[in-house]
């Protein structure tokens, strides 16, 4: 599972001119699966992203979680991220699992992060060409890779 985490101020996801999602201070997640993913690669992800350090405390260190500044998540599906751009001018998306297989994946990935942590999750819609607007707050931006841990 790979997942871009972006620190934003704001964002939005649209569908069909209707948005979807929404959320004030918090992180952008683009959430793409592979075929080999399981519960457990979301476990590692969900709960990684939960406590990840991106925030500054009072002395501007990044030392505060999303949870530890009460900040909310929307999270977009994106199989791109497994688009393999080494060979030609066009990307293969053979890596990226078969939509049943990473709506299953992308679904529990949301719950957790509701469930387990407490944290306000907004969406796109899976599968569906999406708008996303945001106002990324540093920047700040990290990828999370539940194959590279």
């Amino acid at each position: 599972m790979r997942v871009v985490v972006q620190r934003s101020r704001e964002a939005s996801v649209t569908v069909n001119n209707r948005v979807t999602g929404a959320i004030n201070h918090g992180l952008v997640l683009l959430i793409g699966v592979t075929h080999e993913d399981t519960e457990k690669d979301v476990q590692y992800t969900a709960d990684k992203i939960a406590g990840l350090r991106m925030f500054e405390d009072d002395a501007q260190k990044m030392n505060l979680s999303v949870q530890d500044v009460k900040g909310q998540i929307l999270s977009i599906s994106q199989f791109t991220l497994y688009g393999d751009c080494r060979k030609g001018k066009r990307p293969n998306f053979m890596a990226a699992a078969k939509p049943d297989h990473a709506q299953v994946l992308y679904d529990m990935f949301n719950k957790r992060l509701i469930e387990k942590h407490g944290l306000t999750v907004e969406t796109g819609v899976f599968g569906e060409k999406m708008d996303v607007a945001l106002v990324n707050d540093g920047p700040v931006t990290l990828i999370v890779d539940s194959q590279t841990k």
